[in-house]
Protein backbone atom coordinates (compact mmCIF):
# COMPACT_ATOMS: atom_id res chain seq x y z
CA UNK A 1 0.00 0.00 0.00
CA UNK A 2 1.47 3.35 -1.01
CA UNK A 3 1.56 6.18 1.50
CA UNK A 4 -1.82 7.84 1.07
CA UNK A 5 -4.94 9.18 2.77
CA UNK A 6 -8.70 8.86 2.70
CA UNK A 7 -11.89 10.00 4.40
CA UNK A 8 -14.41 7.92 6.31
CA UNK A 9 -17.90 8.97 5.23
CA UNK A 10 -20.93 6.62 5.27
CA UNK A 11 -23.19 6.57 2.20
CA UNK A 12 -26.11 7.22 4.55
CA UNK A 13 -24.53 10.47 5.74
CA UNK A 14 -24.41 12.13 2.33
CA UNK A 15 -26.82 14.99 1.78
CA UNK A 16 -29.76 14.40 -0.54
CA UNK A 17 -33.42 15.41 -0.80
CA UNK A 18 -34.67 11.92 0.01
CA UNK A 19 -34.04 11.39 3.72
CA UNK A 20 -30.75 9.51 3.46
CA UNK A 21 -27.60 9.59 1.38
CA UNK A 22 -27.77 7.59 -1.86
CA UNK A 23 -25.99 6.95 -5.17
CA UNK A 24 -26.83 10.42 -6.39
CA UNK A 25 -25.21 13.58 -7.73
CA UNK A 26 -24.30 14.41 -4.13
CA UNK A 27 -22.22 11.22 -3.98
CA UNK A 28 -20.41 12.29 -7.16
CA UNK A 29 -19.83 15.72 -5.64
CA UNK A 30 -18.27 14.11 -2.58
CA UNK A 31 -15.93 12.15 -4.86
CA UNK A 32 -14.97 15.45 -6.49
CA UNK A 33 -14.26 16.81 -3.00
CA UNK A 34 -12.03 13.84 -2.24
CA UNK A 35 -10.05 14.42 -5.41
CA UNK A 36 -9.65 18.12 -4.71
CA UNK A 37 -8.52 17.26 -1.17
CA UNK A 38 -5.67 15.07 -2.41
CA UNK A 39 -7.30 11.88 -1.15
CA UNK A 40 -6.91 8.40 -2.60
CA UNK A 41 -9.67 6.55 -0.75
CA UNK A 42 -13.29 6.86 0.28
CA UNK A 43 -14.06 4.54 3.19
CA UNK A 44 -17.73 3.67 3.68
CA UNK A 45 -19.61 1.61 6.26
CA UNK A 46 -21.34 -1.70 5.40
CA UNK A 47 -23.88 -1.23 2.61
CA UNK A 48 -26.23 -4.11 3.40
CA UNK A 49 -29.89 -3.67 4.42
CA UNK A 50 -29.97 -2.29 7.96
CA UNK A 51 -31.51 -4.39 10.70
CA UNK A 52 -31.94 -4.14 14.48
CA UNK A 53 -31.28 -0.62 15.74
CA UNK A 54 -30.82 0.54 12.13
CA UNK A 55 -27.27 -0.79 12.36
CA UNK A 56 -25.35 -1.58 9.16
CA UNK A 57 -23.65 -4.34 11.20
CA UNK A 58 -27.02 -6.08 11.78
CA UNK A 59 -27.99 -6.83 8.19
CA UNK A 60 -30.57 -9.27 6.87
CA UNK A 61 -28.00 -10.47 4.33
CA UNK A 62 -24.23 -10.69 3.97
CA UNK A 63 -24.65 -10.24 0.21
CA UNK A 64 -27.56 -7.86 -0.44
CA UNK A 65 -27.38 -4.08 -0.81
CA UNK A 66 -29.44 -1.51 1.06
CA UNK A 67 -32.41 -0.39 -1.12
CA UNK A 68 -32.42 2.98 0.69
CA UNK A 69 -29.27 3.89 -1.28
CA UNK A 70 -31.02 3.64 -4.65
CA UNK A 71 -31.25 7.18 -6.03
CA UNK A 72 -34.87 8.17 -6.87
CA UNK A 73 -33.71 10.86 -9.32
CA UNK A 74 -31.87 8.25 -11.38
CA UNK A 75 -35.05 6.16 -11.42
CA UNK A 76 -36.90 9.18 -12.80
CA UNK A 77 -34.23 9.80 -15.43
CA UNK A 78 -34.56 6.15 -16.48
CA UNK A 79 -38.30 6.58 -16.94
CA UNK A 80 -39.29 4.54 -13.90
CA UNK A 81 -40.81 7.44 -11.92
CA UNK A 82 -42.75 10.52 -12.92
CA UNK A 83 -42.00 13.93 -11.48
CA UNK A 84 -45.10 13.71 -9.31
CA UNK A 85 -44.25 10.20 -8.09
CA UNK A 86 -40.71 11.31 -7.27
CA UNK A 87 -41.91 13.79 -4.66
CA UNK A 88 -45.00 11.95 -3.37
CA UNK A 89 -43.47 10.43 -0.23
CA UNK A 90 -42.27 11.80 3.10
CA UNK A 91 -38.78 10.63 4.07
CA UNK A 92 -38.27 13.06 6.95
CA UNK A 93 -37.86 16.81 7.29
CA UNK A 94 -34.52 17.06 9.11
CA UNK A 95 -31.71 17.40 6.54
CA UNK A 96 -29.10 16.55 9.20
CA UNK A 97 -30.62 13.30 10.51
CA UNK A 98 -31.91 10.08 8.98
CA UNK A 99 -35.50 9.22 9.92
CA UNK A 100 -35.43 5.42 9.58
CA UNK A 101 -39.07 5.09 10.57
CA UNK A 102 -40.30 7.17 7.65
CA UNK A 103 -37.83 5.48 5.30
CA UNK A 104 -39.11 2.05 6.32
CA UNK A 105 -42.73 3.01 5.69
CA UNK A 106 -42.29 5.04 2.51
CA UNK A 107 -39.12 4.12 0.62
CA UNK A 108 -40.41 0.71 -0.43
CA UNK A 109 -43.64 2.32 -1.68
CA UNK A 110 -41.58 4.56 -3.95
CA UNK A 111 -39.44 1.64 -5.14
CA UNK A 112 -42.54 -0.50 -5.74
CA UNK A 113 -43.90 2.25 -8.01
CA UNK A 114 -40.61 2.20 -9.94
CA UNK A 115 -40.76 -1.61 -10.11
CA UNK A 116 -44.29 -1.52 -11.54
CA UNK A 117 -43.10 0.79 -14.34
CA UNK A 118 -40.09 -1.49 -14.87
CA UNK A 119 -42.46 -4.42 -15.39
CA UNK A 120 -44.67 -2.39 -17.73
CA UNK A 121 -41.63 -1.60 -19.88
CA UNK A 122 -40.73 -5.30 -20.17
CA UNK A 123 -37.81 -5.05 -17.75
CA UNK A 124 -38.25 -8.59 -16.42
CA UNK A 125 -37.08 -9.98 -19.76
CA UNK A 126 -34.29 -7.41 -20.18
CA UNK A 127 -31.00 -9.17 -20.98
CA UNK A 128 -29.05 -7.24 -18.34
CA UNK A 129 -31.62 -7.97 -15.64
CA UNK A 130 -31.76 -11.66 -16.50
CA UNK A 131 -27.96 -11.89 -16.55
CA UNK A 132 -27.84 -10.25 -13.10
CA UNK A 133 -30.30 -12.76 -11.66
CA UNK A 134 -28.34 -15.67 -13.12
CA UNK A 135 -24.98 -14.44 -11.84
CA UNK A 136 -26.25 -13.72 -8.31
CA UNK A 137 -28.64 -16.68 -8.03
CA UNK A 138 -26.59 -18.47 -5.37
CA UNK A 139 -27.63 -15.87 -2.78
CA UNK A 140 -30.35 -13.81 -4.49
CA UNK A 141 -32.92 -16.63 -4.68
CA UNK A 142 -32.74 -17.33 -0.95
CA UNK A 143 -32.60 -13.65 -0.03
CA UNK A 144 -35.65 -12.67 -2.11
CA UNK A 145 -37.62 -15.60 -0.72
CA UNK A 146 -36.52 -14.82 2.84
CA UNK A 147 -37.54 -11.17 2.58
CA UNK A 148 -40.85 -12.04 0.90
CA UNK A 149 -41.80 -14.50 3.64
CA UNK A 150 -40.70 -11.96 6.23
CA UNK A 151 -43.00 -9.37 4.65
CA UNK A 152 -45.84 -11.92 4.60
CA UNK A 153 -45.17 -12.66 8.28
CA UNK A 154 -45.47 -8.95 9.20
CA UNK A 155 -41.73 -8.54 9.73
CA UNK A 156 -41.34 -11.33 12.29
CA UNK A 157 -37.94 -12.90 12.80
CA UNK A 158 -37.65 -16.20 10.92
CA UNK A 159 -37.24 -17.86 14.34
CA UNK A 160 -40.93 -17.06 14.90
CA UNK A 161 -42.21 -18.27 11.53
CA UNK A 162 -44.40 -21.37 11.21
CA UNK A 163 -42.34 -24.54 11.71
CA UNK A 164 -42.48 -25.71 8.09
CA UNK A 165 -41.12 -22.38 6.84
CA UNK A 166 -38.66 -21.97 9.66
CA UNK A 167 -37.16 -25.38 8.93
CA UNK A 168 -37.41 -24.97 5.15
CA UNK A 169 -39.61 -28.03 4.54
CA UNK A 170 -39.57 -28.70 0.80
CA UNK A 171 -43.33 -28.57 0.21
CA UNK A 172 -43.75 -25.35 2.20
CA UNK A 173 -40.84 -23.67 0.39
CA UNK A 174 -42.20 -24.64 -3.03
CA UNK A 175 -45.62 -23.28 -2.15
CA UNK A 176 -44.07 -20.05 -0.85
CA UNK A 177 -42.13 -19.56 -4.11
CA UNK A 178 -45.36 -19.82 -6.10
CA UNK A 179 -47.41 -17.71 -3.70
CA UNK A 180 -44.79 -14.96 -3.39
CA UNK A 181 -43.39 -14.97 -6.91
CA UNK A 182 -44.20 -11.32 -7.65
CA UNK A 183 -42.89 -10.06 -4.31
CA UNK A 184 -39.67 -12.05 -4.81
CA UNK A 185 -39.27 -10.39 -8.20
CA UNK A 186 -39.60 -6.99 -6.55
CA UNK A 187 -36.75 -7.79 -4.16
CA UNK A 188 -34.64 -8.98 -7.09
CA UNK A 189 -35.35 -5.72 -8.92
CA UNK A 190 -34.19 -3.64 -5.95
CA UNK A 191 -30.91 -5.56 -5.80
CA UNK A 192 -30.46 -5.17 -9.54
CA UNK A 193 -31.03 -1.43 -9.37
CA UNK A 194 -28.77 -1.13 -6.32
CA UNK A 195 -25.86 -2.80 -8.08
CA UNK A 196 -26.44 -0.97 -11.37
CA UNK A 197 -26.34 2.44 -9.65
CA UNK A 198 -23.44 1.50 -7.40
CA UNK A 199 -21.40 0.32 -10.39
CA UNK A 200 -21.80 3.73 -12.02
CA UNK A 201 -20.75 5.48 -8.81
CA UNK A 202 -17.65 3.32 -8.48
CA UNK A 203 -16.73 3.90 -12.12
CA UNK A 204 -16.98 7.64 -11.52
CA UNK A 205 -14.77 7.34 -8.44
CA UNK A 206 -12.14 5.45 -10.42
CA UNK A 207 -12.14 8.11 -13.13
CA UNK A 208 -11.38 10.66 -10.41
CA UNK A 209 -8.57 8.51 -9.00
CA UNK A 210 -10.54 7.48 -5.90
CA UNK A 211 -10.75 3.89 -4.65
CA UNK A 212 -13.45 2.64 -2.31
CA UNK A 213 -12.74 0.92 1.00
CA UNK A 214 -15.67 -1.26 2.02
CA UNK A 215 -16.47 -2.59 5.47
CA UNK A 216 -17.21 -6.31 5.94
CA UNK A 217 -18.84 -7.26 9.26
CA UNK A 218 -17.35 -10.47 10.67
CA UNK A 219 -20.64 -11.76 12.05
CA UNK A 220 -24.06 -11.92 10.41
CA UNK A 221 -27.37 -11.14 12.07
CA UNK A 222 -29.33 -13.93 13.68
CA UNK A 223 -32.38 -12.71 11.73
CA UNK A 224 -30.74 -13.09 8.33
CA UNK A 225 -31.23 -14.95 5.09
CA UNK A 226 -27.75 -16.40 5.64
CA UNK A 227 -28.53 -18.26 8.86
CA UNK A 228 -31.97 -19.31 7.60
CA UNK A 229 -30.79 -20.65 4.24
CA UNK A 230 -27.33 -21.95 5.23
CA UNK A 231 -27.55 -23.39 8.75
CA UNK A 232 -24.63 -25.69 7.89
CA UNK A 233 -22.32 -22.67 7.89
CA UNK A 234 -23.12 -21.96 11.55
CA UNK A 235 -23.18 -23.78 14.86
CA UNK A 236 -26.85 -24.76 14.79
CA UNK A 237 -29.08 -27.53 16.11
CA UNK A 238 -31.42 -29.74 14.08
CA UNK A 239 -34.08 -27.02 14.17
CA UNK A 240 -31.70 -24.55 12.53
CA UNK A 241 -31.51 -22.36 15.61
CA UNK A 242 -28.06 -21.39 16.93
CA UNK A 243 -26.52 -23.54 19.63
CA UNK A 244 -24.52 -20.57 20.87
CA UNK A 245 -24.21 -16.86 20.15
CA UNK A 246 -21.23 -14.52 20.36
CA UNK A 247 -20.43 -12.18 23.22
CA UNK A 248 -17.75 -11.26 25.71
CA UNK A 249 -16.74 -12.95 28.98
CA UNK A 250 -17.39 -11.46 32.42
CA UNK A 251 -14.86 -8.86 33.54
CA UNK A 252 -14.47 -6.02 36.01
CA UNK A 253 -16.59 -3.71 33.84
CA UNK A 254 -19.29 -6.27 33.03
CA UNK A 255 -19.57 -8.90 35.82
CA UNK A 256 -21.93 -11.10 33.78
CA UNK A 257 -20.31 -10.46 30.41
CA UNK A 258 -22.07 -9.25 27.28
CA UNK A 259 -24.32 -11.06 24.81
CA UNK A 260 -23.96 -9.76 21.25
CA UNK A 261 -26.41 -12.30 19.83
CA UNK A 262 -24.61 -13.15 16.59
CA UNK A 263 -24.61 -16.80 15.48
CA UNK A 264 -21.18 -18.45 15.51
CA UNK A 265 -19.55 -20.13 12.53
CA UNK A 266 -19.06 -23.88 12.27
CA UNK A 267 -15.40 -23.66 11.28
CA UNK A 268 -14.93 -27.45 11.20
CA UNK A 269 -17.72 -27.83 8.64
CA UNK A 270 -16.52 -24.78 6.68
CA UNK A 271 -12.99 -26.16 6.50
CA UNK A 272 -14.30 -29.32 4.78
CA UNK A 273 -15.76 -27.13 2.01
CA UNK A 274 -12.56 -25.05 1.78
CA UNK A 275 -14.53 -22.22 3.40
CA UNK A 276 -16.81 -22.04 0.36
CA UNK A 277 -19.44 -19.69 1.85
CA UNK A 278 -16.81 -17.27 3.15
CA UNK A 279 -14.85 -17.35 -0.10
CA UNK A 280 -18.00 -16.49 -2.05
CA UNK A 281 -18.68 -13.67 0.39
CA UNK A 282 -15.21 -12.18 -0.07
CA UNK A 283 -15.40 -12.63 -3.84
CA UNK A 284 -18.74 -10.80 -3.79
CA UNK A 285 -17.22 -7.97 -1.74
CA UNK A 286 -14.36 -7.64 -4.24
CA UNK A 287 -17.01 -6.93 -6.86
CA UNK A 288 -17.95 -3.79 -4.89
CA UNK A 289 -14.79 -2.62 -3.13
CA UNK A 290 -11.18 -1.94 -4.01
CA UNK A 291 -10.04 -2.59 -0.43
CA UNK A 292 -11.90 -4.50 2.30
CA UNK A 293 -11.83 -3.66 5.99
CA UNK A 294 -12.70 -6.83 7.93
CA UNK A 295 -14.51 -5.97 11.14
CA UNK A 296 -13.69 -7.89 14.35
CA UNK A 297 -10.61 -9.61 12.91
CA UNK A 298 -10.05 -11.29 16.29
CA UNK A 299 -12.91 -13.64 15.40
CA UNK A 300 -10.56 -15.55 13.11
CA UNK A 301 -8.54 -16.44 16.22
CA UNK A 302 -11.37 -17.18 18.64
CA UNK A 303 -14.86 -16.13 19.68
CA UNK A 304 -16.61 -16.24 23.03
CA UNK A 305 -19.56 -18.64 22.73
CA UNK A 306 -22.62 -18.32 24.98
CA UNK A 307 -25.42 -20.93 25.07
CA UNK A 308 -28.32 -19.57 22.99
CA UNK A 309 -30.95 -19.74 25.72
CA UNK A 310 -28.78 -18.12 28.43
CA UNK A 311 -29.56 -14.64 29.70
CA UNK A 312 -25.94 -13.77 30.54
CA UNK A 313 -22.44 -14.83 29.52
CA UNK A 314 -21.43 -16.61 32.72
CA UNK A 315 -21.49 -20.10 31.12
CA UNK A 316 -19.69 -18.93 27.99
CA UNK A 317 -16.51 -20.48 26.63
CA UNK A 318 -13.83 -19.69 24.05
CA UNK A 319 -14.38 -21.21 20.60
CA UNK A 320 -11.33 -21.44 18.37
CA UNK A 321 -11.36 -19.83 14.91
CA UNK A 322 -9.66 -21.04 11.72
CA UNK A 323 -6.53 -18.92 12.11
CA UNK A 324 -3.96 -18.62 9.34
CA UNK A 325 -5.37 -21.61 7.42
CA UNK A 326 -8.31 -19.45 6.35
CA UNK A 327 -6.10 -16.82 4.76
CA UNK A 328 -3.88 -19.42 3.12
CA UNK A 329 -6.97 -20.86 1.47
CA UNK A 330 -8.21 -17.39 0.52
CA UNK A 331 -4.96 -16.66 -1.29
CA UNK A 332 -5.16 -19.99 -3.15
CA UNK A 333 -8.71 -19.36 -4.33
CA UNK A 334 -8.88 -15.59 -4.74
CA UNK A 335 -5.29 -14.42 -5.13
CA UNK A 336 -4.11 -11.22 -3.48
CA UNK A 337 -7.16 -9.62 -1.89
CA UNK A 338 -6.50 -6.09 -0.65
CA UNK A 339 -7.73 -5.88 2.91
CA UNK A 340 -6.92 -4.65 6.39
CA UNK A 341 -8.08 -5.71 9.81
CA UNK A 342 -10.13 -4.08 12.55
CA UNK A 343 -7.98 -5.54 15.32
CA UNK A 344 -9.04 -3.26 18.17
CA UNK A 345 -10.19 -4.36 21.60
CA UNK A 346 -8.66 -7.34 23.40
CA UNK A 347 -5.13 -7.52 21.97
CA UNK A 348 -3.68 -10.96 22.74
CA UNK A 349 -0.48 -12.69 21.64
CA UNK A 350 -2.54 -14.97 19.38
CA UNK A 351 -4.27 -12.00 17.74
CA UNK A 352 -0.97 -10.21 17.13
CA UNK A 353 0.61 -13.39 15.77
CA UNK A 354 -2.16 -13.94 13.20
CA UNK A 355 -1.84 -10.37 11.99
CA UNK A 356 1.94 -10.68 11.72
CA UNK A 357 1.84 -14.11 10.06
CA UNK A 358 -0.63 -12.98 7.40
CA UNK A 359 1.00 -9.58 6.88
CA UNK A 360 -2.42 -7.91 6.98
CA UNK A 361 -2.33 -4.26 8.15
CA UNK A 362 -4.11 -3.51 11.41
CA UNK A 363 -5.82 -0.36 12.69
CA UNK A 364 -4.45 2.32 15.01
CA UNK A 365 -6.72 4.82 16.79
CA UNK A 366 -4.98 8.04 17.79
CA UNK A 367 -7.55 8.83 20.48
CA UNK A 368 -6.37 5.69 22.31
CA UNK A 369 -2.76 6.88 22.36
CA UNK A 370 -3.13 9.24 25.29
CA UNK A 371 -4.74 6.94 27.84
CA UNK A 372 -1.25 6.22 29.25
CA UNK A 373 2.34 7.06 28.40
CA UNK A 374 3.04 3.45 27.29
CA UNK A 375 -0.05 2.97 25.08
CA UNK A 376 0.58 0.76 22.03
CA UNK A 377 -1.11 3.48 19.96
CA UNK A 378 1.49 6.15 20.69
CA UNK A 379 2.61 7.46 17.27
CA UNK A 380 6.29 6.73 17.91
CA UNK A 381 5.41 3.03 18.32
CA UNK A 382 3.54 2.73 15.03
CA UNK A 383 4.80 1.09 11.84
CA UNK A 384 4.26 1.49 8.10
CA UNK A 385 2.05 -1.56 7.66
CA UNK A 386 -0.97 -0.09 9.43
CA UNK A 387 -3.98 2.21 8.98
CA UNK A 388 -4.25 5.14 11.37
CA UNK A 389 -7.43 7.01 12.33
CA UNK A 390 -8.11 9.84 14.73
CA UNK A 391 -11.21 7.82 15.65
CA UNK A 392 -13.72 5.62 13.83
CA UNK A 393 -17.50 5.25 13.68
CA UNK A 394 -17.67 3.83 17.24
CA UNK A 395 -15.67 6.67 18.80
CA UNK A 396 -16.60 10.16 19.87
CA UNK A 397 -15.68 12.80 17.36
CA UNK A 398 -12.18 14.06 18.15
CA UNK A 399 -13.58 17.43 19.22
CA UNK A 400 -15.93 15.78 21.75
CA UNK A 401 -13.19 13.41 22.89
CA UNK A 402 -10.81 16.30 23.54
CA UNK A 403 -13.42 18.13 25.61
CA UNK A 404 -14.00 14.96 27.68
CA UNK A 405 -10.33 14.59 28.69
CA UNK A 406 -9.17 15.33 32.22
CA UNK A 407 -6.79 18.24 32.68
CA UNK A 408 -3.72 16.00 32.91
CA UNK A 409 -4.71 14.00 29.84
CA UNK A 410 -5.30 17.01 27.58
CA UNK A 411 -2.04 18.54 28.82
CA UNK A 412 -0.17 15.33 27.94
CA UNK A 413 -1.84 15.13 24.51
CA UNK A 414 -1.06 18.76 23.72
CA UNK A 415 2.53 18.34 24.80
CA UNK A 416 3.03 15.19 22.73
CA UNK A 417 1.56 16.53 19.49
CA UNK A 418 3.10 19.96 20.08
CA UNK A 419 -0.29 21.68 20.10
CA UNK A 420 -0.12 25.19 21.54
CA UNK A 421 -3.81 25.76 20.82
CA UNK A 422 -6.32 26.06 23.62
CA UNK A 423 -9.08 26.22 21.02
CA UNK A 424 -10.60 22.75 20.61
CA UNK A 425 -11.17 23.16 16.87
CA UNK A 426 -7.50 23.95 16.35
CA UNK A 427 -6.54 21.05 18.63
CA UNK A 428 -8.70 18.73 16.49
CA UNK A 429 -6.73 19.76 13.40
CA UNK A 430 -3.47 19.22 15.30
CA UNK A 431 -4.63 15.66 16.04
CA UNK A 432 -5.39 15.15 12.35
CA UNK A 433 -1.95 16.51 11.50
CA UNK A 434 -0.35 14.04 13.92
CA UNK A 435 -2.18 11.17 12.19
CA UNK A 436 -1.04 12.41 8.79
CA UNK A 437 2.52 12.74 10.11
CA UNK A 438 2.61 9.16 11.43
CA UNK A 439 4.60 6.41 9.66
CA UNK A 440 1.41 4.43 8.88
CA UNK A 441 1.00 3.90 5.13
CA UNK A 442 -2.68 4.82 5.15
CA UNK A 443 -4.36 7.60 7.12
CA UNK A 444 -8.17 7.71 7.31
CA UNK A 445 -9.97 10.61 8.98
CA UNK A 446 -13.74 10.72 9.62
CA UNK A 447 -15.27 13.69 7.81
CA UNK A 448 -16.78 14.88 11.09
CA UNK A 449 -13.27 15.54 12.44
CA UNK A 450 -12.33 17.73 9.49
CA UNK A 451 -15.53 19.66 10.24
CA UNK A 452 -14.71 19.81 13.99
CA UNK A 453 -18.17 18.52 14.86
CA UNK A 454 -19.06 17.69 18.45
CA UNK A 455 -21.53 15.11 19.76
CA UNK A 456 -24.04 15.82 16.98
CA UNK A 457 -21.63 14.22 14.52
CA UNK A 458 -21.17 10.91 16.34
CA UNK A 459 -22.26 7.89 14.29
CA UNK A 460 -22.56 5.19 16.96
CA UNK A 461 -22.34 4.80 20.71
CA UNK A 462 -21.61 1.10 21.44
CA UNK A 463 -23.99 -0.46 23.93
CA UNK A 464 -26.91 1.77 22.98
CA UNK A 465 -29.72 0.65 20.68
CA UNK A 466 -31.33 3.96 19.76
CA UNK A 467 -30.22 7.23 18.17
CA UNK A 468 -27.30 5.83 16.20
CA UNK A 469 -26.37 5.92 12.49
CA UNK A 470 -28.44 9.06 11.88
CA UNK A 471 -25.89 11.84 11.24
CA UNK A 472 -26.03 13.51 7.83
CA UNK A 473 -23.96 16.22 6.21
CA UNK A 474 -25.63 19.60 5.79
CA UNK A 475 -26.52 20.28 2.14
CA UNK A 476 -23.74 22.08 0.22
CA UNK A 477 -21.63 22.24 3.38
CA UNK A 478 -18.24 21.19 1.99
CA UNK A 479 -16.18 24.12 0.78
CA UNK A 480 -13.28 24.49 -1.62
CA UNK A 481 -11.32 26.14 1.21
CA UNK A 482 -11.66 22.97 3.30
CA UNK A 483 -10.57 20.81 0.37
CA UNK A 484 -7.48 22.95 -0.19
CA UNK A 485 -6.57 22.83 3.51
CA UNK A 486 -6.78 19.02 3.50
CA UNK A 487 -4.82 18.89 0.23
CA UNK A 488 -2.04 21.00 1.74
CA UNK A 489 -1.75 18.60 4.66
CA UNK A 490 -1.75 15.56 2.36
CA UNK A 491 0.98 17.16 0.26
CA UNK A 492 3.07 18.20 3.28
CA UNK A 493 3.13 14.66 4.67
CA UNK A 494 3.62 12.90 1.31
CA UNK A 495 0.18 11.31 1.26
CA UNK A 496 -0.52 12.22 -2.36
CA UNK A 497 1.00 9.34 -4.35
CA UNK A 498 3.03 10.66 -7.29
CA UNK A 499 1.48 10.04 -10.70
CA UNK A 500 3.25 7.41 -12.72
CA UNK A 501 5.27 8.99 -15.50
CA UNK A 502 5.53 7.00 -18.69
CA UNK A 503 9.02 6.76 -20.12
CA UNK A 504 9.51 8.69 -23.36
CA UNK A 505 10.17 6.75 -26.49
Amino acid sequence: MKRSAGILMPISSLDSGFGIGCFSKEANRFIDFLKESGQSYWQILPIGPTGFGDSPYQSSSAFAGNPYYIDPVTLKEDGLLSEQELWSYDFGNDPEKVDYGKLYHNRYLLLKTAYDHFVEKGGLTNDDYCAFKTKEADWLDDYSLFMSIKREQDGKSWLDWPKELRERKEAAIMQARVRLEELMEFYCFMQYEFKRQYRKLREYAHKQGIEIIGDMPFFVSIDSADLWSHPEVFRTGKDGKPKEVAGTPPDAFSPKGQIWGFPLYNWDALKKTKYRWWMRRIEHACDFYDVIRIDHFHGFVSAFAIPYEDKDAVRGFAEKGPGEAFFTEMKKQLGDVRLFAEDLGNVTEENVKLLNDTGIPGMKILQYAFTSWDSIYMPHKLTKNAVIYTGNHDNMTTRSWAESLKEGEIKFARSYIRSVNTDYNAFTWDMIREAYHSPCDLCIIPLQDFLCLKEEGRMNTPGTAQGNWVWRLKPNFLSRELALAIHEMASTYSRIPPKEVKAED
